[in-house]
């Protein structure tokens, strides 16, 4: 089976939804050779690992239900919200996070929209990036509309941030409060515009192989630009709850995720330290090209410079991938 679907794949050839997940439920040495066929098609766009960076511009009291996120007001994580930070904080750490390595700084903020006090903020920090610094930018500032996509190009992004997080049917156990249809929307609105998108998702929530294989199409129908994918780690007070995926089925994701959208960044995000522990360099070469560089929204990254070592140990370039 294995070596039908290397045949295939090799020749540039997609993989349908039933090889996928005949290539998820891979064991032993074959695993090796399905990272090791992932890695050579990621090597058709090179060895440079695309670096971005994020900045938590406003955090906490959302509204929206979604049981993984420390932010929701629903849930009691802890956390310390602040609102909107000022555009003097958010060039500091934009010019910080270039120091460190980042190709890309993307600007997040809470909540499902942001006001529109808030968006003429963001578009100022925007034009202040782009004059001050050599970043791409980019902004995961929840759903849009035709004209503030259209405002936010004209400032200076390149690229939108969207998560859909999971697939259409599993969803409704995660989120109620908006809908997959409204987030689909967002990325055609933004597309449309024509910026890029990146829009991924979460695994370990739960979800079946089958449901995870789903969202990886879904993403290829959309035609998105890069696709971060994260590794649930359950934060206390949210109700999300499950038993932890292992690293091995974690790169396995990778590397599938990888065949199907076989020209598209393909980008490591949260959990990575927690669920891949030791073997984090090995998702660049299960398929991913692309890492989020320093902390997350409410939990804490490694350091950058430890993973451009990783990468250079590796014989890979850290940088910026424009796909």
């Amino acid at each position: 089976m294995f070596q039908a679907i290397g045949s295939k794949v090799e020749n540039c050839e997609p993989i349908n939804f039933r090889e996928a997940v005949e290539l998820m439920n891979l064991e032993g040495h074959e695993c090796i050779d399905l990272f090791s066929l992932a890695n050579r098609v990621r090597g058709r766009l090179g060895n440079r690992v695309d670096l971005c960076s994020i900045i938590n511009a406003k955090c906490g009291l959302c509204p929206e239900d979604c049981k993984f996120c420390a932010q929701s007001v629903h849930n009691d994580a802890g956390i310390t919200p602040h609102p909107l930070l000022d555009e003097d904080d958010i060039l500091d750490m934009a010019l910080m996070m270039q120091e460190e390595g980042a190709a890309r700084f993307c600007i997040v903020t809470s909540g499902k929209e942001a006001s529109a006090g808030e968006f003429e903020r963001i578009l100022n920090a925007v034009r202040r990036i782009r004059k001050e610094t050599k970043l791409l930018i980019c902004v995961s500032i929840g759903m849009l509309r035709k004209e503030s996509a259209q405002a936010l190009k004209e400032a200076g992004v390149t690229r939108i941030h969207h998560n859909l997080e999971s697939s259409q049917t599993f969803f409704n156990k995660i989120c109620t409060t908006h809908s997959y249809a409204e987030k689909i929307n967002t990325v055609r609105i933004a597309r449309e515009a024509g910026l890029e998108v990146c829009c991924g998702g979460i695994i370990g929530m739960g979800e079946t192989i089958r449901d995870r294989i789903k969202l990886a199409f879904a993403l290829k129908e959309l035609d998105v630009d890069s696709i971060p994918i994260n590794i649930l780690t359950p934060i206390k007070g949210t109700p999300l709850k499950a038993e932890p995926i292992s690293p091995i089925e974690v790169l396995k994701t990778i590397a599938v995720f990888r065949l199907i959208n076989p020209g598209k960044n393909i980008r490591i995000a949260g959990g990575r330290e927690v669920n891949l522990r030791d073997l984090q360099c090995l998702s660049l070469i299960a398929g991913a090209n692309g890492l989020l560089l320093g902390n997350y929204l409410t939990t804490p990254g490694r350091k950058p410079g430890d993973d451009i070592r990783m990468i250079r140990d590796l014989g890979l370039i850290p940088g910026g991938v424009h796909v």
